[in-house]
């Protein structure tokens, strides 16, 4: 085993800290996604409005935003061990919750209406426990390897997240469909609960230089400037940003699940694994044999290929035919990801990855929760087959764009 993990591309695992890590955040992201499946699910169980699912996005966006501003502050004063133990903790609550009123719809305790309220109220409060876990996550991954492998190290964060989104849906979607909700809930809460115990096997994570007397407000516009300075920073994260909000076609997977494919609750969890899927595949290859030069031409070749693997989605009514535009959808996705993280990781000091990391979660939050508002929303407009395509086609225009004004982002090598 110790023979393995000598070999290059495994050097971040040397480290007992990250293997740790890296176990603990598998289970948590592994219940995250089983949770999101779920919830989608159960909201259009409940209502049968694609515009219910995209407005659980907004639920969760609007305070995740709110408090990220303030997160990042946080992060970079205090102990990022501690800070991430403490969000995954709530997340565990916020689960068992979830459990508790799922039963009670199931024994006709509470009414359906009543239901709904409280599934977007677990949104809305994970919505806050997201803006500290991700930049947490984030700022901590640094602390765990020497900075020569933090190339590495990114490598595989990334994939880990990947494998748990895949398994998450999936494991959902299936098990709630073939062993009930009270099996798949009670998985979940040991998941969680597991993710929570083994973070005591890393020590204290304080921050690498004490923020004396720093005004928050200072130190917060300190971070803006920081990346608005930085073009590379900005443009990766911008770029991000406006592809995944107009290309948020999964937000709608309950509805081509139930209505245009036919296929269920097990179907809705492999859909949602596809993407995933993609990504792995992607990132194994990248660890084993990793992106020389060029990183910036290739993520925008990958973006422009998403939006296309998006629209193939949207006029899909084969099953597999949707499953496949997903997974490339994905794979084109992973390279993206693995560019934009080692961007962030190598042109960020370390005592400000905190207030970074949190200005590019508000990104990813705005990409994913007001994306998925957003194709809710077009959905009503326009429908639900034109909206996905017209997400699609605006993803392809955002790359070109990038491409021919955005140098510094195509340039991109390291």
């Amino acid at each position: 085993m110790f023979n393995l993990l000598k070999h290059k591309s495994l050097a971040a695992f040397q480290h007992a800290e990250f293997r740790t890590y890296v176990v603990a955040r598998f289970f948590f992201i592994m219940v995250l996604t089983m949770q999101a499946t779920l919830i989608s699910w159960k909201v259009f169980e409940i209502t049968h409005d694609p515009f219910s699912i995209g407005l659980i996005g907004l639920v969760e966006f609007v305070p995740a935003v709110i408090m990220a501003i303030y997160s990042g502050y946080i992060i970079d004063k205090s102990d990022k061990k501690k800070l991430l133990h403490l969000s995954i903790s709530a997340n565990l609550i916020l689960t068992i919750l979830f459990t508790y009123i799922t039963s009670k719809q199931a024994s006709n305790s509470l009414s359906e209406h009543t239901i709904l309220l409280l599934i977007y109220f677990i949104a809305f409060c994970t919505g806050i426990a997201r803006a500290f876990s991700g930049p947490t996550s984030f700022a901590l991954v640094s602390m765990l390897v020497p900075k020569e492998k933090i190339p590495n190290a990114i490598s595989w964060h990334s994939s880990s997240w990947q494998i748990a989104g895949v398994g998450g849906p999936a494991i959902g979607g299936i098990l709630y469909g073939a062993m009930g909700i009270t099996f798949t809930f009670t998985l979940m809460i040991i998941m969680m609960s597991i993710s929570v115990l083994i973070l005591f096997f890393i020590s204290p994570k304080p921050p690498s230089t004490v923020m004396k007397g720093e005004p928050m407000l200072k130190s917060i516009r300190e971070g803006f400037k920081f990346v608005w300075n930085t073009k590379e920073i900005l443009g990766v994260i911008t770029l991000d940003l406006f592809a995944v909000f107009f290309g948020g076609a999964t937000a709608l997977l309950p509805y081509f699940s139930d209505v245009i494919l036919k296929t269920g609750a097990q179907g809705l969890g492999i859909l949602r694994a596809a993407p995933g899927i993609g990504a792995i595949v992607v990132m194994l290859v990248i660890n084993f044999i990793p992106m020389k030069s060029n990183q910036g031409k290739w993520m925008l070749w990958c973006v422009a290929g998403f939006g296309f693997s998006i629209i193939v989605f949207g006029i899909s009514s084969w099953f597999w035919i949707s499953f496949a535009a997903l997974l490339l959808s994905g794979l084109l996705d992973g390279i993206s990801i693995i560019v934009r993280s080692t961007v962030l990781q190598l042109h960020t000091p370390e005592q400000m990855k905190g207030r970074v990391s949190a200005l590019n979660s508000i990104f990813i939050i705005s990409s994913n929760e007001l994306g998925a508002f957003e194709s809710g929303f077009a959905s009503r407009l326009m429908g639900v087959v034109p909206s996905v395509v017209f997400g699609g086609a605006m993803t392809i225009g955002i790359a070109l764009y990038t491409w021919w004004k955005r140098p510094s982002v195509r340039n991109i090598s390291y």
